[in-house]
């Protein structure tokens, strides 16, 4: 006599006997129960067994999706995401009550037939045929766990789900040749939890976990009696058992199965009576799914650490084999984000610029020396109402930011002067940085020269700033001819150089134009990220490390678990040691006497630059410690608001400066996040005085020749002009440029070349 396997039902032996013995009903009756009638059995049968024998041997079983986490740097959770929620759980860590429950009302005899139970199925046939429609099934729990399996790997695509839940005899047949396979690999306890964790429960809840947690706020396995028929239930019809929508209809469904528990044993008749009794005690947790959900405000950055998994060939050669990994799921992500820089960050930002203003802000904070991305924020929220967006101001088109960045104005001064440094320029070199000065007639480039010829002139932003400057003063003043007067020396071709080694790429991916105000006075729109990795090269003594956001990443499939290999950062000299340390020295003199004071730090060394374009449609701080560095934007996304006689955080403000909106947010988020961290020093260079009126070089660039950087802002800064420098980062009278553009000269997202304070 042929054995039983211990899972329970008859043995593979016996199986195929009973399926060729009876072939032509049950090939038939696996299609036909979804007919009317008995009048189909015929046309079922035709060919059924020669179909059977062709379908492959073995059901490919796709990994269940499921959750990922995203997690800050100590462990604790931003967000959730997931095309599907669900965790898989073992058979362990799901309520008796809930195996048994499932199983008394989906499939009674589940423990004593195979892959099909053919009493199910002449009962079902008989019944339907003497109904003249479908009122019963007779698909077993394991055809069902197939079926599921059909619609999983068919994801989101609605064609395959289709093809995966048609009702037709190829489809059935194909259900009970793999369901047999199933059976005979798996055993009964396995394909219970397989089932459990598969199937749909409603309310975006996939998998026993999810239901538990979605109705009753707790883990499967503490489900009590009346909970587990519950969800029990729900899994004939989600919709129509739904009890956060209906109530009656759900509790009417429950205690069927409660019923059905008492008849098949799995209860006594009282304690299904008390049970049937019970109000449905839901719990319910609303689906928090997506980088909407992020907590600590970090949804931009969350937003940013899914864009860097989806365009990082790491994860994957192409675009869609990374996105399948990503809606497979499964994920533990572990992030840079530090809880208490990123608390730092929307504190400061809430408290300076408020979601209602008219412009918005955008800070980013990250680590010298590691590239790691600690803090992301911005004023509006992330979101899709009033107020709220979802583009992310920190950061480049490509990851999930505006189309071009913002320009940048004077905070791109820092640049020249470590390229000049770079190519032996001293630190004490000097310019006659006149007031006000035409744009040279030619500058330099790699290939080509730039040639000035529409006559266009350029301006300090006070007329009291007139030169000659040494370097220090400069750009502590922000004097515009001076860095206009270096760029017509060294040429534009060192500038390129040096953004290219920082990483500073347009907000389009594309690289700085080659002309006078791009290199210069910041014309070009770039992002706060961008900022403030290129400045951290300054704080780490002249080497540039290419952002990250993921620490580490692991995986789990089934009952696997394993580490997926992650970006890392990339560090290279960009730099001499010595030309860093000077730039930093030069930059503490923006914060201790220049255009930055309202910016500056108390008890650790700090440097930074402030920043105004054209028309005060973007203002920038921009400044770091040794070790953290830290870039601020305020603006309008829209590059419309000119930020003149505006209330920003409450705050009226004539006219806003660098120093006086964008420096206060900087200060006060660093100040945060550095609570309780050490305060390294700079490495101190010595930048000598420059020399007296009487030693000076006579006559170099007193003719207030030589300085160019004018048509960067006309090709791609926008509306905007020249723009001089915010002398003392304060809030009134200080003059516009006093030059303009022919209408339609400017093209392109910036506001002109900037280049104030």
């Amino acid at each position: 006599m042929p054995k039983k396997r211990s899972g329970g039902g008859l043995s593979s032996t016996q199986q195929a006997a009973k399926f060729l013995g009876v072939s032509v009903l049950a090939g038939a009756v696996m299609a036909g129960i979804a007919l009317p009638a008995v009048g189909a059995l015929g046309l079922a049968a035709k060919g059924s067994v020669e179909s059977f024998d062709e379908l492959p041997a073995a059901l490919k079983t796709p990994p269940l999706s499921q959750r990922t986490t995203i997690l800050d740097a100590d462990g604790g959770l931003i967000a959730t995401v997931y095309s599907r929620d669900r965790t898989v759980v073992d058979l362990k860590d799901i309520s008796p009550y809930m195996q048994k429950a499932i199983v008394a009302i989906e499939d009674s005899r589940f423990y004593e037939h195979g892959a099909v139970d053919l009493k199910g199925v002449l009962r079902a046939l008989n019944k339907n045929a003497r109904s003249g429609e479908v009122s019963e099934g007779a698909s077993t729990l394991t055809q069902q766990y197939v079926k599921n399996v059909f619609v999983e790997e068919a994801g989101d695509d609605p064609t395959k789900v289709a093809q995966a839940t048609q009702q037709t005899i190829g489809r059935k047949i194909q259900e009970l040749k793999y369901a047999i396979q199933v059976e005979e690999e798996l055993g009964k306890k396995k394909i219970l939890e397989n089932y459990l964790n598969i199937t749909f429960f409603g309310q975006q809840a996939y998998g026993v976990e999810a239901a538990s947690q979605r109705y009753f706020s707790k883990p499967a396995k503490d489900l009590n009696l009346q909970e587990a028929a519950l969800l029990a239930g729900i899994v004939q019809s989600p919709s129509r058992y739904d009890p956060v929508n209906d109530e009656a209809e759900a509790k009417k469904r429950r205690n069927i199965v409660l019923k059905r528990m008492a008849e098949v044993g799995d209860v006594s008749p009282e304690d299904a009576a008390e049970a049937m009794r019970s109000p449905l005690g839901l719990e319910v947790s609303e689906p928090k799914n997506g980088c909407i959900t992020a907590a600590k405000g970090a949804g931009f950055f969350c937003k940013y650490v899914e864009k860097v998994f989806l365009n990082d060939p790491v994860f994957g050669k192409t675009r869609e084999e990374r996105a399948k990994v990503w809606n497979q799921g499964g994920l533990t992500i572990r992030t840079t984000l530090e809880p208490q820089a990123q608390k730092s960050v929307q504190e400061s930002l809430k408290d300076h610029v408020y979601e209602s203003d008219k412009v918005a802000a955008a800070s980013t904070l990250v680590e010298p020396g590691t590239g790691k991305i600690v803090a992301m924020g911005q004023s509006k929220p992330y979101g899709y109402g009033k107020n709220q967006t979802e583009i992310n101001f920190s950061v480049d088109s490509a990851w999930g930011g505006s189309n071009f960045g913002f320009p940048t104005g004077s905070t791109f001064k820092p640049f020249v002067a470590a390229a000049a440094l770079e190519e032996g320029r001293p630190p004490t070199q000097e310019y006659s940085s006149p007031y006000e000065m035409p744009y040279p007639d030619t500058v330099r480039g790699c290939d080509k020269p730039w040639v000035n010829d529409g006559g266009y002139k350029l301006e300090n932003e006070d007329e009291s700033e007139v030169g000659p400057y040494a370097l220090r003063d400069a750009m502590a003043k922000s004097v515009n001819t001076y860095f206009v007067q270096m760029i017509e020396d060294i040429g534009m071709c060192p500038v390129v150089t040096m953004t290219d080694k920082l990483g500073v790429v347009q907000g389009n991916g594309d690289k700085i134009p080659e002309v006078p105000s791009s290199m210069t006075l910041g014309s070009t729109g770039l992002s706060p990220l961008t900022m403030a990795s290129a400045y951290a090269a300054f704080a780490s003594r002249g080497m540039y490390c290419t952002p990250v956001a993921i620490e580490s990443i692991t995986q789990k499939t089934g009952d696997q678990s394993k580490s997926l290999p992650v970006p890392k950062s990339t560090c290279s000299r960009a730099m001499s040691e010595k030309t860093a340390d000077t730039v930093n020295e030069l930059l503490r003199g923006v914060i201790d006497s220049g255009t930055g004071q309202q910016a500056g730090l108390s008890g650790r060394d700090n440097a930074g630059k402030t920043g105004t374009t054209d028309e005060r449609r973007n203002a920038w701080f921009v400044g770091y410690t040794p070790n953290m560095s830290g870039a601020v934007w305020v603006g309008s996304p829209s590059q419309k608001v000119k930020m003149k006689n505006i209330t920003i955080g409450g705050q009226p403000h004539d006219l806003v400066f660098g120093g006086a909106v964008p420096g206060p947010i900087w200060r006060d988020a660093m100040n945060g996040a550095l609570e309780g961290k050490e305060a390294p020093d700079f490495n101190r260079v010595h930048i000598p005085d420059p020399k007296k009126p009487e030693d000076r070089d006579k006559g170099r660039g007193d003719d207030g020749k030589g300085d160019d950087g004018f048509i960067g802002g006309l090709i791609n800064g926008g509306n905007g002009n020249g723009g001089g420098d915010g002398g003392n980062g304060g809030d009134g009278g200080q003059p516009d440029p006093g030059f303009t553009f022919p209408e339609g000269f400017i093209q392109g997202p910036g506001n002109g070349p900037g280049g104030r304070d």
